[in-house]
């Protein structure tokens, strides 16, 4: 069922999208310009997915994701300075510099992490899920995953336990169609609300481009699983402007598809929104404004923070032993 939203309510999710766009935007330059160790995986094109579920979730509610995890990250609260210095490198990031791109994470706001392996996130927020009842804490996981963990033993597996045990867990699909570098009809034989009901899972599919949507759904779902439901499944059809790692060249793409993802720019679909509910273009403009003086704030702090130095890279790498010696 949807429900519509008011002005502000949509306001405050557009603001959130374009904190991550231009987020993204920013790292793409940084990364061209050699700022950004190590690899970069960017979301362009489904912000709507991660804001539209992490609006429904609580403070105390966790998150796992995936490579491409910059807009779980932001959407769930991670602070915005903290983001960019990770990112780049740098003692004051979230993990101290350690995690860089792919493995973002902040457990005081329920981000469990990135993870450079496919479905990796998915038992970590089972745990995490487990964790959550155990502690009768009220609580909520959500597992964010890609259409490329679909073919992927793990999933079926955590499908399994968080119906056996009834586990507040949502199953968040982000289905571009595209694992990695190949159609998901090479990959995945079956559907995945069906195999949410081969599990008895209730499973809905929304469109990913439409926050409202995304919203709706995820409130609803979220609420079962909170209730004491189980768990649930929301796959969101949703595109990847970008390729599959940043400066891949995409042949294996036709121009028509990446022009198919572009017309359904989320940004586009909420702006139009908030234009018939009354939003003039300028107010629009003016929070656009906003969120990119911050992001810039962001990266020149970033800019000025330190290196990690030998000492703290290989802090916590060993333990001491019981006798002294290091092991």
């Amino acid at each position: 069922m949807r429900i519509e939203l008011n002005q502000q309510e949509l306001l405050s999710l557009y603001e959130t999208m374009v904190l991550i766009r231009r987020s993204e935007e920013r790292l793409s330059r940084l990364f061209g310009d050699g700022e950004v160790p190590g690899f970069l995986h960017l979301s362009i094109g489904k912000e709507a997915v991660p804001v539209g579920i992490c609006a429904a979730l609580q403070a105390g509610d966790s998150v796992a994701s995936t490579h491409r995890g910059h807009g779980h990250a932001l959407a769930k609260g991670v602070d915005l300075r903290g983001f960019f210095a990770e990112i780049l490198g740098r003692e004051e990031g979230l993990c101290r510099g350690r995690g860089g791109s792919i493995h973002v994470a902040d457990l005081r706001v329920g981000m469990l992490g990135a993870n450079g392996i496919v479905g990796g996130g998915l038992p970590l927020a089972l745990g995490s899920a487990l964790a959550h009842q155990v502690r009768r804490s009220g609580g909520v996981a959500v597992a964010f995953f890609g259409d490329g963990a679909m073919s992927e033993g793990v999933l079926h597996e955590c499908l399994n336990l968080a119906a056996l045990w009834k586990l507040p867990l949502l199953f968040a699909c982000e289905n571009n169609g595209w694992s990695e570098f190949s159609p998901l009809m090479r990959q995945f034989a079956a559907q995945l609300c069906a195999l949410g009901n081969a599990f008895g899972i209730p499973a809905v599919q929304v469109d990913g481009s439409d926050v409202e949507a995304v919203r709706a759904a995820a409130n609803a779902m979220i609420a079962s699983a909170r209730g004491g439901a189980g768990p649930q499944i929301l796959e969101c059809r949703t595109f990847r402007w970008h390729g599959h790692y940043e400066g891949d060249p995409q042949k294996y793409r036709d121009a028509g598809d990446l022009a198919d993802a572009r017309s359904r720019d989320s940004l586009l679909v909420s702006s139009a929104r908030l234009e018939a509910m009354g939003v003039t273009t300028e107010r629009i403009r003016t929070l656009e404004r906003a969120v990119e003086a911050r992001i810039e704030a962001a990266v020149a702090a970033a800019r000025l923070g330190r290196a990690p130095d030998y000492a703290a890279a290989a802090a916590d790498v060993y333990t001491r032993a019981a006798g002294g010696t290091h092991g």
